[in-house]
């Protein structure tokens, strides 16, 4: 088990869980681990999102780079895909973003890119924490003129603005309909300002809310994780379609023109249907998670392409796709990884994808969508022994269980058992056509796991 990191960076209460003094650490251990084979000095970016504590966390950041002796480069509120491309178009050695995701304001965290602008593998974690608890770390110090040096540099947005408009600007054009608006809502997050920049650059009508940081209203009732508003505005200025980004920026969850969310696994319904008729989808496969509706599979199943899943994790999935040459995958959540154009999820990057798949079409959002049947999903969260939370696998009796719920389903339903990587919970996730039905059976399996496990 890690001690600092968990499935996305490092997490916590800014200033008293995450303090300066172990982000100063943190940084530290990181430059080395992840430019020790360079032999020039190694040069950080460093975006964050728009939290009170960001320039807190990113000042504590810098110290430990500088007192390693790499240099830096602050690019302000950035998006953290945002971020992941520059790193690989400016050659940095490696790259953080400042930022707690879709978690509410007191949250803030740490997330390590690699030179490649890739999200850093558990393995290189590991070594980071390795080194922070060794008692190296006051080993790794610069002196003289080996102390690093760093340096603003905001302008690097409009980089990013332009990454955009090289792959969208001939399409939008081209499709362009005038009767097309669209409500995007930034989650008063770090896409606040970039946005409208590029939706502007685009041509692309839009209305923006959400979008006035204060520092602690980011995430809170806007944004992916809290779509109501959006809904509420789309249906009451009868747009054609709502965008929500989350905090970072790496998410995107939709609304269509009736008020019916998209989903993540909605979108990679939607936006791969578009890559393959016009054949850009890779190997004809769509990576996903094992959190996947069942919907998705259905509609793979139709479509004639292949769908591999992986354990939950953006990370998980962008390794799959590595590893064996595909370009399209992400979760339910909404990371949609488009590998052709950048290697992590990106928010915005995925909602013009969206709209180009429409425009495109001549369709509306609703009638695109229908291309993939959703599945009601249960989830019941089981309380068990800590110590006994991967026992389920071999207790003869859940087993049994479990084996005769999917055989009643005969394929048109799905039970996924997963325990908590942080807290005492086995986690009961039932799909399938009758909702009623998989509330009572997931709560049957949940207290049966309750049971044996406590």
């Amino acid at each position: 088990m890690r001690k600092y990191f968990g499935t996305d960076g490092i997490r916590r209460i800014a200033n008293t869980e995450l303090s300066p003094e172990l982000v100063y650490k943190v940084a530290k251990a990181g430059a080395y681990v992840l430019s020790k084979h360079t032999d020039h000095t190694p040069v950080i970016l460093i975006g964050r999102d728009t939290r009170i504590s960001g320039t807190l966390i990113e000042s504590a950041m810098v110290a430990g780079f500088l007192s390693y002796g790499a240099n830096v480069k602050l690019l302000g509120v950035m998006p953290t895909p945002a971020v992941a491309y520059l790193t690989r178009k400016l050659n940095a050695d490696a790259s953080v973003v400042i930022s707690a995701s879709h978690n509410t304001f007191e949250f803030n965290g740490i997330k390590f890119f690699s030179n490649k602008g890739t999200k850093i593998p558990d393995s290189l974690e590991e070594e980071i924490e390795e080194v922070m608890d060794s008692g190296k770390i006051e080993e790794l110090t610069a002196v003289g003129e080996k102390i690093g040096v760093s340096e603003i540099d905001t302008e690097l947005m409009e980089d990013y603005v332009h990454f955009f408009e090289d792959i969208f600007k001939e399409n939008t054009k081209t499709y362009g309909n005038s009767n097309f608006e669209v409500a995007i809502d930034t989650a008063n997050g770090a896409t606040y300002e970039v946005a409208p920049k590029v939706f502007e650059a685009l041509g692309i009508k839009y209305h923006i809310i959400n979008n006035n940081p204060d520092g602690i209203n980011i995430n809170h009732n806007c944004g992916s994780t809290h779509l109501e508003g959006l809904r509420d505005y789309v249906l009451k200025n009868k747009l054609s379609l709502g965008i929500a980004y989350d905090g970072d920026g790496d998410r995107c969850l939709a609304i269509d023109e009736k008020g019916n969310v998209l989903d993540g696994d909605k979108l990679l319904a939607i936006i791969s249907n578009y890559l393959k008729e016009n054949g850009q989808l890779k190997k004809g496969t769509i990576v996903a998670t094992v959190m996947s509706n069942l919907g998705l599979n259905k509609y793979c199943e139709e479509k004639g392409l292949q769908l591999i899943q992986t354990k939950v994790g953006d990370r998980y999935v962008l390794q799959e796709m590595l590893k064996d040459g595909y370009n399209f995958g992400g979760e339910q959540s909404g990371h949609v990884i488009l590998l052709d154009y950048n290697p992590t999820g990106d928010g915005i990057l995925t909602s013009l994808m969206l709209i180009q798949a429409i425009l495109k079409s001549g369709k509306t959002a609703s009638e695109l969508s229908s291309i993939m049947k959703a599945y009601p999903q249960i989830l019941v969260n089981a309380k068990v022994n800590p110590n006994k939370k991967y026992e389920y696998e071999k207790d003869a009796e859940i087993k049994q269980a479990i084996e005769n719920l999917e055989k009643e389903f005969s394929g048109n339903g799905r039970v996924l058992i997963r325990p908590s990587g942080t807290e005492p919970l086995v986690r009961v996730m039932i799909e399938g056509e009758d909702q009623a039905y998989l509330e009572k059976r997931a709560t049957e399996l949940a207290t049966l796991i309750e049971q044996k496990l406590k």
